[in-house]
């Protein structure tokens, strides 16, 4: 009976979610004359509530017939057009909460009374807050994380966790992240890079789509994450500069093996910003630019290596990072005419990352030092991107054609020298790796607002060349493979054509997609590797989503959806080249690697009330042709060989719930929690390097999940502060798992200068608790790791705006 009133209770709670905010929408229309069809000019247009006929907004009709109505919020309405000789016509209007343009026909008008029927007009919601199709978060809201990177400002956002400097959605790290909407070479195509690097100080808000629409390219199976950066609609000019200080690692987690370099402690982080903006009339000028300079404890990860053989290696890999990262952006807006806009940017982003790493491996009692491996690395990352948008407004508002054409060049100019020091001798190797990244995407989408929904369609050309070389230049007794350098060259095109079309009724929402993808992708790579031969492949795939949602009442929606989506290897996941930053434990690539397919089922349940919401979502996630790494050794040796590879199928079902709560005037709070059943089926994969052999998982399952709570404090009108607990339950990895981490943010805001400027204080990881510790089981062995790297920051900062 417990279990039961349990459940009950459960059930309950699932059944709340949230009722965002509400924003104005633009409704059009056209009059005509009954008798002879025409258009009517100067008809006048009211539209009043239909609670209480307060007039909400008028226009009057063009000389075509056409109407505009502006800023009207969802609700029931009665619209009312008069004219001169004609019967006044009277229409209830519904506005929802799906399209932000919507166009309710032609309203006929005669000289007899005639009662027309309802015409349900669509809305669409605020997206602050939380929508069932999408969760927005403004970064202005996140004090907590101010003045560091994207990635950790993200760290305390609902229904994401941080693992490895990588994005996990409901417990998965295949996120697709874009930049306004565009994939970029900052953040990488089809995978997540670059984002611990990226200042958060450029970014006005961050989208997630757990169940993306067809519009959005196929990649992506746990979600995508739309990153927007600022720009200001203010007339004349104006701006923005900021100034953020902090300091990292003020005390040391876990001291050093013998015989390296000291790990940094006290690090500093600095980011000055500066934004700029110039509008008037039919032009918008913009400037931002931002610069990211730390100082990190990138690495500090302690292993111990057991063999059946009863061979025991200790080993501790620290890396101490410093970074550079300035990034800048320009463009212009054009309003060509009222029908017509250009817009044209570019991007410069140029990131110079230095690492000094310390590897001692020593035996299972630390009396002797086997190795001592030590490396310098000198990188030079660039990104210059160009895009040019133009875009054509029919007459009806909303009604648009948009082209886009997009350029991106990435540059990866990367030098290694190691030093390799064992008890008889002491060698030098090194490498140089530079890869160029190239990048066209064109685009044409149309958009056309109908009187209960809109359709929207359009195609995509991609082709991407990334031509890569590595040399290597082995020492003394080298444990660098040196015949596994040479050339590669990465070519893609991918053709995409999409239609969506979205209905909306007074109790129901409906969305259906299709989008089709084909893919020729081809890897040639140097003839004389020892172990890889050039691959690729070619699919041609159907990739439908669709989603229907009941309006139960005005604060309550119950919506259940679907998609399908893929996740294919990028550039660096074949990279046929080892990567010798840990000299025992070595990543390569797999040329062989193909695409994983996912297919996704939600459940979601939203409801609001005046002081907060609840918001659930029950979902089941299957891939077939899981990515992941697989880690074994070959008979002979202790080195372990990490390489990509597809296994079979995997599954994660779980329940997310979001809480939204003003407690007082001065106190509010949002707790998400996560839980869910990850599930690794039973596989066998051979990996080839450096010789073919062969290796079987096991299955794995678990519960896991996580838990944040973000209190929010309003000591005053201008003085706010945040308090952020964050905890990641035990999880799978492939292999084995991962233990439970936990860490404790906060954050301090004062507005100064009567609004115009701001001072800030925060610390990500108050407590220094955060410590990612791993199991591995291989064929032949299995270990454990600890990585004590910098997790706990303090930063002050002020901004100004004018």
């Amino acid at each position: 009976m417990k279990i039961k009133n349990l459940s009950l209770i459960v059930l309950l709670l699932v059944s709340q979610a949230i009722l965002a905010q509400e924003t104005k929408v633009k409704l059009s229309g056209k009059i005509t004359d009954k008798a002879s069809q025409e258009a009517l000019s100067f008809v006048n247009i009211v539209l009043k509530t239909s609670s209480d006929s307060a007039f909400v907004t008028g226009a009057i009709s063009e000389e075509s017939g056409l109407f505009t109505l502006s800023d009207v919020a969802p609700g029931e309405y009665v619209l009312e057009a008069s004219f001169i000789g004609f019967q006044t016509s009277v229409t209830p209007v519904f506005v929802g909460s799906s399209s932000p343009f919507l166009n309710i026909g032609e309203i006929a008008m005669s000289d007899s009374y005639q009662e027309l029927g309802a015409v349900e007009v669509v809305g669409v919601q605020d997206a602050v807050g939380l929508k069932m199709d999408k969760k927005t978060f403004d970064l202005n809201e996140n004090i907590s994380q101010r003045g560091g990177s994207i990635l950790q400002t993200m760290s305390n956002l609902p229904g994401v966790a941080i693992v490895d400097n990588q994005i996990q959605i409901r417990g998965n790290n295949r996120v697709t992240v874009l930049i306004d909407g565009k994939q970029t070479a900052l953040t990488g195509f089809g995978n997540q890079s670059g984002l611990d690097n990226l200042p958060a100080s450029s970014v006005e808000k961050i989208e997630i789509f757990n169940n993306p629409s067809a519009k959005f390219d196929a990649n992506g199976n746990a979600g995508i994450v739309n990153i927007i950066l600022k720009k200001e609609n203010q007339e004349g000019f104006n701006g923005k500069v900021g100034l953020a200080l902090g300091l990292g690692t003020l005390w040391e987690k876990k001291a050093n093996l013998p015989g390296i370099r000291p790990q940094y402690q006290n690090t500093p982080k600095v980011n000055p910003s500066l934004s700029l903006n110039y509008r008037k009339k039919d032009v918008n000028f913009f400037l931002q630019a931002d610069n990211l300079y730390t100082q990190t404890l990138n690495k500090n990860e302690f292993v111990t290596r057991i063999y059946d053989d009863g061979t025991v290696i200790n080993q501790q890999l620290k890396r101490n990072r410093n970074t550079n990262f300035l990034t800048t952006r320009a463009g212009v807006d054009w309003t060509i005419n009222s029908a017509n806009t250009l817009t044209v940017s570019g991007m410069f982003g140029s990131e110079k990352i230095i690492d000094r790493g310390d590897q001692p491996f020593f035996n299972g009692d630390f009396s002797e030092q086997l190795r001592l491996w030590q490396f310098l690395e000198d990188e030079l990352k660039t990104t210059v991107m160009a895009t040019a948008v133009y875009k054509h407004n029919f007459t009806d508002p909303g009604h648009s054609l948009s082209a886009g054409l997009n350029y991106t060049f990435h540059r990866e100019d990367e030098q290694y020298f190691f030093t390799n020091t064992l008890p008889t001798f002491k060698g030098e190797d090194a490498f140089k790796l530079l890869s160029d990244e190239n990048v066209v995407d064109g685009t044409l989408d149309y958009v056309k607002p109908l009187k209960n929904g809109r359709l929207e369609t359009g195609l995509k050309l991609r082709r991407r060349w990334i031509p890569t070389n590595m040399q290597f230049f082995p020492g003394l007794n080298s444990p660098i493979d040196s015949l596994a350098g040479g050339a590669a060259t990465y070519k893609e095109t991918i053709p995409a054509v999409y239609g969506n079309y979205v209905y909306e009724s007074k109790k129901w929402e409906g969305e259906i997609g299709l989008r089709l993808e084909y893919i020729d992708l081809n890897y040639e790579v140097n003839p004389n590797h020892p172990t890889y031969k050039s691959d690729g492949y070619n699919y041609f795939q159907p990739f439908p989503n669709a989603r229907i949602s009941y309006k139960i009442n005005e604060f309550n929606k119950l919506t259940a959806s679907f998609n399908r989506r893929v996740d294919r290897p990028n550039e660096v996941d074949i990279r046929i080249f080892p990567k010798y930053d840990d000299a025992e434990i070595i990543k390569v690539g797999n040329p062989a690697l193909k695409p994983q397919f996912t297919i996704s089922y939600e459940l979601g349940w939203k409801a609001g009330w005046s002081s907060g919401y609840l918001y659930s979502a029950l979902y089941h996630r299957m891939v077939n042709g899981t990515i992941t790494r697989i880690s074994t050794t070959v008979p002979g040796s202790t080195l372990i060989y990490a390489i990509f590879q597809n296994g079979d199928k995997s599954y994660t079902s779980g329940l997310e719930l979001i809480w939204d709560q003003d407690v007082t005037d001065w106190y509010s709070f949002d707790l998400n929690l996560t839980g869910y059943h990850n599930q690794i089926d039973e596989f066998t994969v051979e990996n080839k390097y450096p010789t073919p052999h062969t290796f079987t998982v096991d299955k794995q399952e678990i519960f896991s999940g996580n838990v944040k709570w973000n209190s929010k404090f309003k000591f005053s009108d201008k003085f706010s502060g945040q308090l952020t607990a964050i905890y990641l339950a035990p999880d799978i990895i492939p292999q084995g798992r991962i233990q439970s981490r936990f860490s404790l943010d906060v954050g301090l805001n004062r507005v100064i200068q009567q609004g115009n400027g701001e001072l800030f204080f925060n610390a990500t990881d108050l407590l220094n608790t955060m410590v990612i510790k791993r199991t591995i089981d291989g064929n032949d062995f299995s270990y454990t790791s600890a990585d004590y790297y910098e997790t706990q920051v303090m930063r002050v900062g002020y901004n100004y705006k004018f």
